[in-house]
């Protein structure tokens, strides 16, 4: 190989005018003088003289020469290392072109190179076999140098990652035993899986030489995987080590193209792999439809977004909301922290599910879930619906309120087992029940069975013939533990047992994080659709848009084919499955050129087995002087210019300078601002005072119903109740309110009184669902038939304000309930009680159920406080309270007796100091100094 060459030799005749030039520039005109313009030197000049020529200096003329020498040599165009055409001839050219992603940025440099070595071969009279690395067909059968460049003006670069393997075995094919004399292989320079096999094909071969032609690899930067976190975007990019280091812009684009948001990448000096963070609000992430390297045109460049990568939009609700004290009871702990990494949850503003399910159905999340909530208000269950059927995902799960909740339930996806509803709603086992394989089918397929989850309680579905197909999880024994349901366009899933860790140790594992990962994912990223459709996606789904090797998304699918996707597995790029959008408009699966956690590395041709001799494409080897001599030339020039303004007298003199100018000074006009109206903050609003004094001091309050008797009852009875809390304990309650539910705040009070009448107007939808809420947020309330007597007359049917009581609850979500236990803490708060009579006896006090914890063996109120939130007697508590103003009783109890009141009034302490210190008595530390009063 030269080491320098002209590629012009034919320009260098110029230099054979240099005498020609010399002898033109040689003379220069004479230099004007200045002469002083005295008459008589005016004269004196009057006589003619001969005027001839200075000489150019001799300098002056080198000068010029060299200008001259310059230009002729650069319009020859030297060349240092010019590429030499020499081909073994002992053989076929075998010529090998990577045409994978990472070859589009210098792709026309690659052809050339190509073209280059099929001159060779022609002016050798050698045949020529070519293949294509990327390409799915071969015809590498050796032919003449046309047919070489029909084949090389065909390719084109393939947004794929090289099959190096099958285009060796096509070419071995091809060749059938003949050995070639030159195998060319110009490379990406990007090791792939396959190499070693595909260069023991080459080796093989047995060529009498190798070269290998890589360019400089600045193109092979690629990203390989991007997270949508809680705050921001992260992006994982990948390049061919280094060892400097490299900053690189990625950016996240719209579907139109436009950018959006920014991060840098920065590789470390010999790092392959390198983070981004792109910062940006959650609903402009989901927006992003691809991430692309700036300046870079390449398919690894390009990373496409589906809305798989989009975060979803999550509403909680939960049945009650548990005690601040005790987050681990609270039924949305364990669910809000397993998904707060993955979706961005949405909580309600208020516990009035009447008012915040509306709230959070105009946001359109992508997925509602309930956490042990039963009844819900009336005029929520068409709305939800609604948007469940219109792509909505609704997951509940179970708790005692979800168990004792109607059976014509059309929010669950199964029918629920009667009998063990009317026992409590669950099913309790001797043994924990272990959970068992994941089926096939579903969301969870793939996922490893958890040895260490053990099912304590659960809701039981109804055997029926589909139950099997409904079923995405189970207990070893067989029993249904995450049942489903479509409607629609949209799912209703229901884990069959709680949220928290009270009925299992699920929502302690990793399992529960990952299961409800995929349940979310599976959600509408956009929310419910704003039309019902109720087809399913394809299980297998076509080619909706392609990427080309610049990394452009076409709509050209060529042969592409449809492609299945597993649920709980990403796509991978292929022959037949080239990265792009797989679907439809209504929705699609990306397919990305490389997995996640790729990292590139240096293409090794040592494992051919043989020496290699290394080249680089055209373009690189040789290098040009022309810009070089061009610069020179220019230079020269300048410097001529100045050589002839000075010699011509353009220096000679040096213009005066002006005078300088006395600074002007402007006066500047002050600005005089208008002075805003001060306006203070109106803090107090009519009503405050009364306010600040129920915060202040504790009142007991009861429901006005607008019968005035029933209400006139109500207050003195809670007035004879407050005065005995004066009198035998600590506590000093304010005088009693009575309470318009519709309007007045509730959320001031521990516990309500509320009597029941049936002639009294009957609550609003509304007033009902903020009762509902109260109880929700922690708040008891006591509900009075005041019946006792008239139901043992009318035995056993139930009587008119039983029957009110009946409607009220029917609208409330209500854990199950069951007569007061004697060990209950209702019984022990302040008094030991056994019963809790009023004005009459014999009725039972209702309380929710507890429920049975198999580790502790202790019994819990769902709540997190352990105080049940609602109680319910027939027994007329305020008739047995009340009091006239001179402090006599004004209604005698049934039968009339004495001790009767006095348990009355016992049994209204206990309920509040119940109210006001929650469960601290079921403790065990409390124990010895029980069994010390009771002197035992």
């Amino acid at each position: 190989m030269s080491a320098f060459a002209f590629a012009n030799p034919a320009i260098l005749l110029g230099l054979l005018a240099l005498p020609l030039i010399w002898w033109l520039l040689r003379l220069t005109p004479p230099r004007p003088k200045t002469e002083v313009f005295p008459p008589l030197r005016i004269l004196a000049g009057v006589l003619k003289r001969e005027e001839t020529p200075a000489q150019s200096p001799w300098w002056l003329t080198l000068l010029r020469m060299l200008l001259a020498a310059a230009l002729i040599l650069a319009i020859a165009n030297p060349v240092l290392n010019p590429r030499a055409g020499s081909l073994n001839a002992g053989g076929p050219l075998v010529l090998v072109l990577d045409n994978g992603w990472a070859t589009s940025t210098d792709w026309e440099r690659r052809i050339e190179t190509a073209e280059a070595l099929i001159a060779d071969a022609e002016t050798a009279d050698i045949p020529v076999s070519i293949a294509f690395t990327a390409d799915a067909t071969h015809d590498a059968v050796p032919g003449n140098a046309v047919t070489a460049r029909e084949k090389l003006a065909a390719a084109r670069p393939r947004p794929l990652v090289p099959d190096r393997e099958r285009a060796a075995s096509a070419i071995g094919e091809a060749l059938n035993g003949t050995t070639p004399g030159t195998l060319a292989y110009i490379s990406d320079g990007i090791a792939t899986d396959a190499d070693e096999a595909a260069l023991g094909a080459f080796g093989a071969l047995s060529p009498a030489e190798l070269r290998l032609i890589e360019g400089e690899g600045e193109g092979a930067v690629a990203l390989t995987s991007a997270s949508n976190s809680a705050e921001a975007m992260s992006v994982t990019a990948t390049r061919l080590p280094t060892p400097a280091p490299r900053s690189i812009s990625v950016n996240a684009l719209d579907i139109q193209g436009r950018p959006l948001a920014s991060g840098t990448l920065q590789f470390a000096a010999g790092a392959a792999a390198a983070t981004a963070e792109i910062e940006a609000p959650f609903e402009l992430r989901n927006d992003f439809a691809r991430l692309g390297i700036e300046g870079l045109a390449t398919a690894g460049a390009a990373h496409l977004l589906d809305d798989g990568f989009k975060r979803r939009r999550v509403a909680l609700l939960a049945g009650e909301s548990g005690s601040d004290f005790q987050p681990l009871l609270q039924p949305l702990y364990y669910i809000s922290r397993a998904l707060q990494p993955y979706a961005d949850l949405i909580e309600p503003t208020t516990a009035d599910l009447s008012v915040s399910i509306p709230q959070i159905l105009e946001r359109n999340p992508s997925a509602i879930i309930l956490a042990d909530v039963g009844r819900l208000p009336a005029e929520t269950y068409e709305p939800l619906q609604e948007w469940i059927s219109r792509g909505g995902m609704l997951i509940r799960f179970a708790g005692p309120r979800l168990a004792a909740a109607p059976a014509d339930d059309p929010l669950v996806p199964v029918i629920l087992r009667q009998g063990e509803r009317a026992l409590g709603g669950a099913l309790s086992w001797s043994e924990p029940q272990p959970l068992a394989d994941f089926p096939d089918f579903g969301p969870f397929t793939g996922m490893p069975r958890a040895t260490d989850i053990t099912i304590n309680r659960q809701v039981l579905a109804e055997p029926t013939p589909d139950l099997a197909e409904r079923t995405w999880a189970s207990l070893g024994d067989g029993t249904p533990l995450v049942t489903t349901r479509e409607q629609e366009a949209g799912r209703i899933v229901l884990f069959h047992t709680s949220a928290e860790a009270t009925w299992s140790n699920m929502p302690l594992s990793g399992n529960f994080v990952e299961m409800l990962r995929r349940l979310v994912q599976m959600a509408r990223a956009g929310g419910a659709t704003s039309t019902t459709s109720g087809t399913e996606a394809a299980a297998a789904l076509p080619p909706y848009r392609l990427l080309d090797a610049e990394g452009i998304l076409s709509t050209e699918t060529g042969t592409a084919k449809p492609i299945a996707i597993t649920a709980g597995q990403t796509p991978v790029a292929s022959f037949d499955h080239p990265p792009g959008l797989y679907g439809s408009e209504d929705g699609f699966t990306a397919v990305n050129l490389l997995a996640a956690g790729t990292e590139l590395s240096p293409f090794n041709p040592e494992l051919a087995g043989q020496q290699v001799i290394r080249e680089t494409l055209i373009g690189e080897e040789a290098t040009s002087l022309r810009p070089l001599l061009f610069a020179i030339a220019f230079g020269l020039i300048l410097l001529d210019s100045l050589v002839v303004l000075f010699m011509n007298g353009a220096f000679s003199r040096i213009p005066r300078r002006p005078g300088r100018a006395t600074a002007a000074v402007v006066a500047l006009a002050a600005l005089w601002f208008a002075a805003p109206d001060s306006g203070l903050a109106q803090d107090a609003r009519p009503g405050d005072d009364l306010l600040m004094q129920r915060l202040d001091t504790t009142h007991l309050a009861y429901v006005v119903t607008g019968e005035a008797e029933v209400d006139r009852l109500s207050e003195q009875g809670l007035a004879g109740l407050t005065e005995f809390l004066t009198y035998r304990t600590t506590l000093e309650p304010g005088e009693p309110v009575g309470l318009d539910i519709a309007t007045d705040e509730l959320s001031f009070y521990p516990i309500i009184y509320w009597p029941i009448s049936a002639n009294a107007p009957m609550p609003s939808a509304a007033a009902i669902s903020r009762i509902d809420a109260y109880m929700r947020n922690g708040g008891t309330v006591l509900f009075d038939t005041r019946d006792q007597v008239s139901s043992l007359d009318s035995f056993g049917a139930t009587t008119a304000n039983g029957e009110r009581l009946q409607v009220i609850l029917a609208n409330i979500d209500i854990p199950p309930l069951e007569p007061t236990p004697e060990d209950h803490v209702l019984a022990r708060a302040f008094y030991l009680l056994k019963d809790f009579p009023g004005r009459y006896a014999g009725s039972p006090l209702w309380v929710e159920a507890r429920q049975e914890a198999a580790e502790t063996n202790s019994e819990l109120s769902s709540s997190g406080d352990g105080v049940t939130p609602l109680l319910i007697t027939a027994n007329d508590f305020a008739g047995a309270w009340a009091i006239d103003p001179q402090g006599n009783s004004v209604l005698p109890t049934v039968p009339p007796d004495g001790m009767q009141r006095e348990y009355a009034y016992r049994a209204g302490v206990n309920i509040m100091m119940y109210m006001l210190t929650g469960n601290y008595k079921s403790d065990q530390v409390h124990v010895p100094d029980l069994l010390e009063r009771l002197g035992q």
